[in-house]
């Protein structure tokens, strides 16, 4: 039971049935996100992202997905969004950038597709793009003062901080009519392309979180700098928008 994937497919079958086991008909759906879905998983490397759809009778029996969750964080599963449909309706205005993000990519792999209706309004997805491209300025800028400059520090904090940034990043896409890529290299420079940032600064970070590319202390300092300073610009543009 604890081997790892080398693809997302070889578990949809005995994970889903687990879950159809413990909810029975309380279970609605259950859909693959995340880089499975955008066809970025990397074996031994990439968590495997589920939502789990309840009815409203069946979130309140979370025990039931209890047993279930060590088992498969040893296949690389991460612990799934277990949601109702209420909720997702209801917290449209509220994660419009997270539901956007999932509806991009996604697969179906038992039940119903909640995503194919949802609509997020593009005033709800402005206010969050600007909330959070701030707020995320701000820990970004504390977080790299918390590594004392030091290189493994530093190069943590890119490996976390990129993939939130590329959520936001889509979220801004969809505000200009842009389609979204599947592949986090093409986000990145579509957005800098429409947002006038400097791409060079993200395709760094981007080849230095999947170990094609390595840099001295010096340039990491340097790199994070530049980073911070195109997502402060970043705070004007979307205050305008």
């Amino acid at each position: 039971m604890g081997k790892i994937p080398k693809s997302p497919e070889e578990i949809f079958d005995p994970f889903v049935s687990e879950y159809k086991s413990a909810f029975g008909d309380d279970l609605v759906s259950v859909i693959l996100y995340g880089s499975a879905a955008r066809g970025e998983y990397i074996y031994k490397k990439s968590d495997i992202n589920f939502l789990i759809l309840l009815s409203e009778s069946g979130i309140r029996n979370l025990q039931q997905a209890v047993p279930l969750i060590k088992k498969w964080q040893k296949r690389m599963v991460s612990t799934p969004l277990l949601l109702t449909k209420q909720y997702i309706q209801t917290s449209l205005d509220t994660f419009p950038i997270e539901f956007l993000t999932m509806k991009q990519h996604y697969q179906v792999l038992y039940g119903e597709d909640v995503f194919v209706d949802i609509k997020i309004d593009s005033r709800d997805l402005r206010l969050q793009s600007e909330r959070e491209v701030r707020g995320k300025l701000l820990h970004l800028r504390e977080n790299y003062l918390n590594t004392y400059g030091e290189a493994k520090a530093i190069q943590n904090l890119l490996k976390v901080s990129l993939p939130t940034f590329v959520s936001i990043f889509s979220g801004l896409l969809h505000l200009k009519d842009q389609p979204i890529p599947s592949v986090k290299k093409d986000v990145l420079k579509m957005t800098a392309d429409v947002f006038s940032l400097d791409f060079s600064v993200f395709d760094k970070i981007n080849k230095l979180n999947q170990n094609q590319i390595k840099f001295s202390k010096d340039e990491l300092n340097q790199l994070v700098g530049q980073y911070i300073e195109q997502i402060r610009k970043l705070t004007y543009i979307v205050d305008e928008m």
